[in-house]
């Protein structure tokens, strides 16, 4: 009987980082144009069209502009990317049968505990600087200069804590976004085998992409709640829930998923494909 291969706490940390550092710089223009359309007030009369939105954007402030906020999500999703798959992996080497394999459940699980993790350490930090950016550029009277001065604003103002506004929300939407993504991701590759599918770039490409629809689909109420409490001014998650139902109803919840779809389908194929090449390759030395 084939034992199961257990991957070592370094080789998910610096596939998990390298991966999420592709990925963010690949994908971060659906994501500003994700966070902007969550965060306009007047969403019933707004342009909501994404492609519109970045066109506009790019047209008044040049094409650096949508990339407002990419470095601390860079940044981020490095730190974020490594934490999550070595939280995953750590679990998956806990629960994975003698061959490796996990099931649906047991992957469910594995992906949740990584994502509450990942909020914790990760997430829920560097997103607020990241949100509060994008807010503040809108708003026409900027008080932040880049994300170091955004760091330090906050926490003068708000202390520690400050950095936390959403913990909540960003937790909710991360663990159940990690649960989803990470267990929908191993059904579709245990799938995959079963049906004696080549395990290439290719097929882990396609199988993250599903994933990541399957993922904003199930998860973007989460989102659009945890964008509106880490916003420049900040609004606890109960405040955020009623103003999201009060400008847009239930359907405000699903505000960006056109955006977040777009990202969560390269996403999805990047991450898992970048990190599956990085560890096999550190496998193999």
């Amino acid at each position: 009987m084939k034992q199961k291969q257990k991957t070592s706490i370094a080789v998910s940390l610096v596939s998990g980082g390298t991966a999420g550092a592709v990925e963010a710089f690949a994908t971060y223009p659906f994501e500003f144009a994700k966070t902007r359309g969550q965060l306009l007030k007047e969403s019933r009369n707004a342009n909501s069209n994404p492609v519109s939105l970045l066109v506009s954007e790019v047209k008044r402030f040049g094409i650096r502009s949508i990339y407002t906020g990419c470095s601390t999500l860079a940044v981020g999703a490095t730190f974020k990317a490594g934490v999550r798959f070595m939280t995953y992996d750590s679990v998956k080497n806990a629960l994975a049968d003698e061959k490796g394999h996990l099931s649906p459940m047991r992957g469910i699980l594995a992906g949740m505990l990584a994502g509450s993790v990942e909020s914790i350490v990760a997430v829920t930090p560097t997103e607020r600087i990241k949100t509060a950016l994008i807010d503040d550029a809108r708003s026409g009277q900027r008080q932040f200069r880049g994300a170091s001065h955004a760091l330090q604003l906050i926490i003068q103002r708000h202390g520690l804590p400050g950095l936390y506004r959403g913990l909540v929300s960003s937790t909710l939407k991360q663990s159940m976004t990690s649960a989803t993504r990470m267990g929908s991701y191993n059904i579709l590759k245990e799938t995959a085998k079963r049906y004696n599918l080549p395990q290439n770039s290719a097929v882990t490409f396609g199988t993250g992409a599903v994933a990541g629809i399957i993922t904003v689909y199930v998860t973007q109420p989460f989102d659009t709640t945890k964008t509106r409490a880490q916003s420049a001014k900040g609004e606890t998650f109960m405040v955020a829930l009623r103003s999201i139902l009060s400008e847009g109803g239930v359907k405000g919840f699903w505000a960006g998923s056109t955006m977040r779809l777009g990202r969560l389908i390269f996403s999805g194929g990047i991450i898992f494909t970048v990190y599956e090449k990085v560890a096999s390759t550190m496998h193999g030395f």
